[in-house]
């Protein structure tokens, strides 16, 4: 049987191996709603490929808008698929610690408060 250690180790290995390998597999063609997005504003056909120029207009005029600070999962077009890498890498970590963080404030929601005796 593998110890609590050794298992959150390897998986957080195999996730790291996962999307260093997506970076390279990911199809540059949008999907799901920024597909949808381009064909309802006429910018792409439902069959067919994004043209290259196809950009989803938005109007935030008066509206909560953000910057991603790794959009696409990338580090911006001149770290390429490196930046994409380090970007997987980062987004892992931040995600593991974010649930360490959870299942930690669980166990401690779980523990019967010590009385002064």
């Amino acid at each position: 049987m593998m110890d609590n250690k050794t298992f959150i180790i390897a998986g957080i290995v195999i996730a790291l191996l996962i999307g260093a390998v997506a970076v390279f597999m990911a199809s540059g063609d949008p999907d799901g709603l920024e597909s949808t997005a381009l064909v309802v504003q006429g910018h792409k056909e439902l069959t067919g490929a994004t043209p290259e120029d196809a950009e989803i207009e938005e109007d935030l005029t008066g509206k909560f808008s953000y910057e991603s600070p790794m959009p696409d999962y990338s580090l911006g077009e001149a770290m390429g698929s490196t930046g994409g890498i380090i970007a997987i890498v980062i987004g892992t970590i931040l995600a593991f610690l974010v649930v360490l963080g959870f299942a930690y404030g669980i166990k401690v929601a779980g523990k019967p408060a010590k009385q002064n005796q």
